[in-house]
């Protein structure tokens, strides 16, 4: 068979990926702070872009969940963000990153995340919507760490050779305040005696916070117990056999110490209240500022979903510097390019941000309970269910939930929180597995001498109207790091 060269003609589909539709669906994952600093990026790369005071979208929720309006009549929508139709735009985003891997794809942005929350308890966030933004300053740590806090003690007490020997064991202690290294191998690499060391660290050990610089969980009781004056024989007996307090061999305690019932019973109060991680209550640098993307704060009968304007710097085209520049055809070439760039961003942004509360507005929706009562009313949600009332896909939804923190009047949670898994109930809806938690917390702190098993909160969950196997109350208390019956029997009777 001779071969010849010939041509063919062939019909196909694919998904191309540009670009600029690319970049849009980045800008969807982006945190609050990330996209902050792209939008810095792109105003000083862009000389015809600049920044000024936002305008935000957002939605009321009536009470009866009636359909949201779009977007207003007179404004111009950024639907068109694709260059396509209304439908065409809405689409384009939509893409099944199952089946697409972009270089910039993160361990969150994957369907399915987990879950996590971030709560801030028995605190009020000041300020509201009157243009008056909120003080997030309240919320940070001590302005001083653990190390900066000794290293001023040392500076003030201590000089010459022991006050070296001291800072370079400063340098040494973990943010809970526990000596991380050895001290027979700081003294060979800094060519001192065992006993110098030794010095030194007897001298970190008297500074405030009372117990840092231990070398384990017993001298750092002890140093405290010392402090208090109560360091006596038979304290001193219980502090070297902490791991039989972990048992709950008591009878042994009481031979070992030579005290009845009521004073061990008084040993075991004075050892839980002191503090077995001195230096957490210090600044640790591992710390991470995170401010809310959404607010939602009751209106009348239903919500207001509001995004925070903080986080929105407002695009704008510089007019006056197009007009000036766009003189000769090269420079207005050049011009037309940097406009093309702009005005696309600025689409993409507003699309960004209606998107973002597109998908706020419809968990609240399906949250409405939680908002209203707390965690005991937490449906179980997915991100399809979402997806699928606000005709998206559903890698659409996990991207815009991704990286993004709503605040109400119960605090602040991730987005991702409000997706969990369900167990039956009574109801037939369903109950999530953080009520369902809730409700197994709430029994569990309030069993008072009478300390409940797992099957018997099995029976209480029934009746409430859970079905829930046992294994499933034993998987749910662990996960809340909640003891067994066993355990909490044993911490009842040690008077915690």
């Amino acid at each position: 068979m001779a071969l010849a060269p010939r041509l063919d003609l062939r019909q196909s589909q694919s998904l191309v990926m540009t670009p600029q539709l690319q970049q849009a669906i980045k800008l969807l994952a982006l945190s609050s702070m990330e996209i902050e600093a792209f939008i810095a990026e792109e105003v000083e790369r862009n000389p015809v872009l600049e920044t000024a005071i936002p305008e935000i979208p957002s939605e009321t929720l009536p009470d009866d969940f009636a359909a949201l309006p779009s977007t207003q009549s007179g404004e111009r929508s950024s639907d068109d963000v694709l260059g396509g139709t209304d439908m065409a735009a809405s689409e384009a985003l939509d893409v099944d990153f199952g089946a697409e891997t972009f270089h910039h794809d993160g361990v969150s942005d994957s369907v399915g995340g987990a879950d996590g929350m971030l709560g801030i308890s028995g605190r009020s966030m000041a300020g509201g919507f009157d243009g008056e933004g909120t003080d997030f300053d309240s919320f940070a740590a001590a302005d001083i760490s653990l190390r900066e806090h000794l290293m001023a003690q040392a500076g003030a007490s201590l000089s010459g050779r022991l006050l070296f020997l001291a800072q370079q064991i400063i340098e040494q202690i973990e943010p809970t305040g526990y000596l991380g290294a050895d001290l027979l191998g700081m003294a060979h690499r800094l060519g001192v005696s065992m006993a110098d060391m030794e010095e030194a660290l007897a001298e970190v050990h008297r500074f405030d916070p009372t117990g840092v610089g231990a070398r384990d969980l017993a001298e750092c009781i002890m140093l405290q117990a010392r402090e208090a004056d109560r360091y006596d024989p038979c304290m001193a007996k219980l502090i070297n056999n902490l791991d039989l307090v972990a048992k709950g061999a008591f009878d042994q305690l009481k031979r070992m110490c030579r005290v009845d019932d009521e004073d061990l019973r008084d040993m075991m109060i004075e050892l839980r209240s002191y503090d077995p991680k001195p230096g957490c209550r210090f600044e640790s640098e591992d710390n991470v500022s995170v401010t809310p993307d959404i607010f939602v704060t009751a209106r009348g009968a239903g919500w207001a979903i509001e995004l925070n304007s903080a986080n929105l710097p407002r695009l704008l085209i510089n007019r006056t510097y197009v007009a000036e520049l766009g003189k000769d055809k090269t420079t207005k070439a050049w011009i037309n390019d940097c406009m093309a760039d702009a005005n696309w961003l600025i689409k993409a942004m507003d699309q960004r941000q209606r998107t973002i509360v597109k998908v706020a507005t419809e968990i609240v929706k399906q949250q409405d309970g939680f908002f209203r009562g707390g965690v005991a009313y937490l449906r179980p949600l997915t991100l399809r269910q979402v997806a699928d009332a606000i005709e998206m896909h559903e890698s659409t939804v996990s991207r815009v939930t991704s990286n993004k923190y709503l605040h109400c009047g119960r605090g602040l949670f991730d987005l991702k929180y409000f997706f969990s898994s369900g167990v039956q109930s009574a109801d037939g809806d369903g109950a999530s597995a953080e009520a369902v938690k809730s409700h197994i917390k709430s029994l569990i702190d309030g069993e008072g001498a009478k300390i409940l098993s797992d099957d018997t909160l099995v029976d209480l969950l029934s009746a409430k109207g859970f079905d829930i196997a046992r294994r499933t109350v034993a998987k749910y208390r662990e996960a809340m790091g909640i003891g067994s019956s066993v355990q909490r029997r044993r911490q009842k009777k040690m008077g915690r």
